[in-house]
């Protein structure tokens, strides 16, 4: 116990001595004592208010009943005897009972008294002030006498011909306006007291609110907390994003802004919903939908993203259930375009291999074909090939002032008729020089082309063709035009997404072609559409540098 207790102690100071109690310990102190205060304050305010009401309804009573005595016909009758004290004695006491006043005295002008509550005081001058009523003045004033501190109304007696002849003075002692106001008094601190009760109860459970989302941290520990918090998000080389249930973006870092296109953020940004964002609409949907997702590629704009996002729940032991959506993002774009970058030197490899293949193929039957005895033969089939290869050969490399592109194109017409597929070029004559980026077109007819010569492989019609056609349009515009005779694409919509694939197994790099040709196509700002025809129609329009001159090939 002991030791908890030292725990405890330790918890609430720090090292340098200083308290550190939490936010909703705190606050709970503060509603309490203002409470206090504010109750403390209207007990002060309603006591004052009410003594002085009192005192007011004394002096109103004692005026009237003061004012009263000096009109009485049978005061004016004693006052004419010889002994008024006889008459008026009796006359005041019974009058200060069914008045509730606590003296009633009647008097000489000299302050000689006929009446007072105590006998033995009648005949003794009057203690108090009478100038006013001499004059003719009836006022009221608190005085202390011999019967103590009381309120009372002085007023003058005339006779019949206006003359001063006696004085009256009618009070109500403090002590019994005191009684009175005790018992109201009480009842307003005992409302002030519940007051208190109620404020502090309400305080109890605000501040068990702020202990639980606060986790019982300070000011100063949430200060630091922010200060580490705000410092490890904006240094993060990866972006983060907060997405709350009500699908609106919360927090995000810089670099998260980076790679989204979103605005900077400043210390005061309102959350702001999804749809206001402008992102893709894949990415949008991954965003919204707070499912969980590990190393899932979206491409927005030019860049590639791998996306994390994980449900951001409360710690154990708090009840404060999800709060979200916590989403990572990762800048992929320059290792998706290395990753392009060995496709497409994947794809020459593999095109110079069929080529090499299939020289060395009619390089060996030329050699049977001598070692058989038949020179003329081989002789012949070697002038043949060399045709039908020059032929080939002259109709790209004279069309198209591009090296890396020619030699593509006759290495997929090798590897198209190692698979048993026609590959038909038609290719604009006056093509000329490119302006392009050799490797990005070599990616883009690469890929098409490749994924033309497995279509048609694999479809079921009796013709199995690629054709390509490579088209300058007004200029400056490039049109190529990639069809098979396949099965065609089942999902256009998705063709174009990472991981969307028509072919069996698990290889790896599937579902990545296509959409390195239309990340690469979005760099060049050319534009792409697929169409079926019965088989996949891949059109593309590519804005290309304006036609060299003959002088200049």
């Amino acid at each position: 116990m002991q030791a908890e207790r030292r725990t405890r102690v330790r918890d609430l100071v720090t090292p340098h001595g200083r308290s550190t109690w939490s936010i909703a310990a705190r606050l709970f102190v503060f509603q309490v004592v203002i409470v206090t205060v504010l109750t403390v304050a209207a007990v002060a305010w309603l006591w004052s208010d009410t003594k002085n009401a009192l005192y007011a309804e004394a002096a109103r009573t004692s005026m009237t009943v003061a004012s009263s005595i000096a009109v009485d016909p049978f005061v004016h009758d004693a006052l004419a005897t010889p002994e008024p004290s006889v008459e008026l004695e009796p006359y005041a006491l019974t009058t200060m009972r069914a008045t509730s006043t606590d003296f009633i005295t009647i008097m000489r002008p000299d302050r000689t008294r006929y009446t007072h509550p105590n006998p033995s005081e009648i005949g003794k001058p009057f203690v108090g002030t009478i100038a006013p009523a001499l004059q003719g003045h009836a006022f009221t004033e608190t005085y202390t006498g011999t019967l103590g501190r009381s309120v009372r109304a002085v007023v003058p007696i005339r006779d019949a011909r206006g003359r001063i002849i006696a004085l009256v003075a009618a009070g109500v002692e403090v002590r019994s306006i005191s009684a009175e106001l005790w018992p109201r008094v009480l009842t307003v601190l005992l409302a002030g007291l519940g007051a208190i009760a109620v404020g502090a109860c309400a305080a109890g459970l605000l501040s068990r609110y702020f202990r639980r989302v606060t986790w019982g941290r300070g000011p100063d520990e949430m200060s630091r907390m922010f200060v580490s918090y705000e410092s490890v998000l904006h240094s993060i080389r990866e972006g983060l994003v907060l997405v709350d249930r009500d699908r609106r973006v919360v927090l995000y870092n810089d670099h998260a802004a980076a790679l989204l296109g979103l605005p900077a953020r400043t210390g005061a940004d309102e959350p702001r919903p999804l749809s206001e964002l402008g992102l893709p609409h894949d990415l949008e949907q991954a965003f919204a939908d707070g499912g969980e997702r590990s190393d899932a590629v979206y491409v927005a704009g030019d860049r590639v993203l791998v996306v994390n996002a994980q449900e951001a729940r409360s710690v154990p032991g708090r009840r404060l259930g999800s709060v979200g959506t916590v989403i990572t993002l990762r800048d992929h774009t320059e290792l998706r375009r290395l990753t392009g970058e060995l496709q497409t030197m994947r794809t020459l490899s593999t095109a110079l291999r069929a080529q090499s293949h299939e020289f060395a193929n009619r390089l060996h039957t030329i050699i049977a074909l001598i070692e058989l005895d038949h020179p003329r033969r081989a002789l012949a089939f070697a002038a043949d090939q060399l045709e039908v290869g020059q032929r080939l050969s002259d109709e790209i490399v004279g069309s198209i002032d591009e090296p890396v592109l020619a030699a593509l194109l006759l290495g997929k017409s090798a590897e198209a008729r190692e698979r048993g597929v026609e590959l038909v070029l038609d290719i604009d004559p006056d093509l000329g020089r490119l302006d392009v980026d050799a490797t990005e077109l070599v990616t883009i007819v690469g890929n098409l082309v490749d994924n033309g010569i497995d279509a048609a492989a694999t479809g079921g019609a009796p013709q199995r063709r690629v054709s390509v056609t490579v088209r300058r349009e007004a200029g400056s515009r490039l049109r190529i035009r990639v069809a098979d005779t396949g099965n065609g694409v089942p999902d256009v919509g998705a063709v174009f997404e990472y991981g969307f694939t028509t072919k069996d197994g698990d290889e790896v790099g599937r579902g990545v072609g296509l959409a390195l040709v239309r990340q690469a196509v979005q760099r060049m700002g050319g534009t792409i559409d697929v169409v079926n025809d019965p088989g996949a129609v891949f059109t593309l329009i590519l804005p290309v540098g304006e036609p060299a001159m003959a002088g200049e090939r």
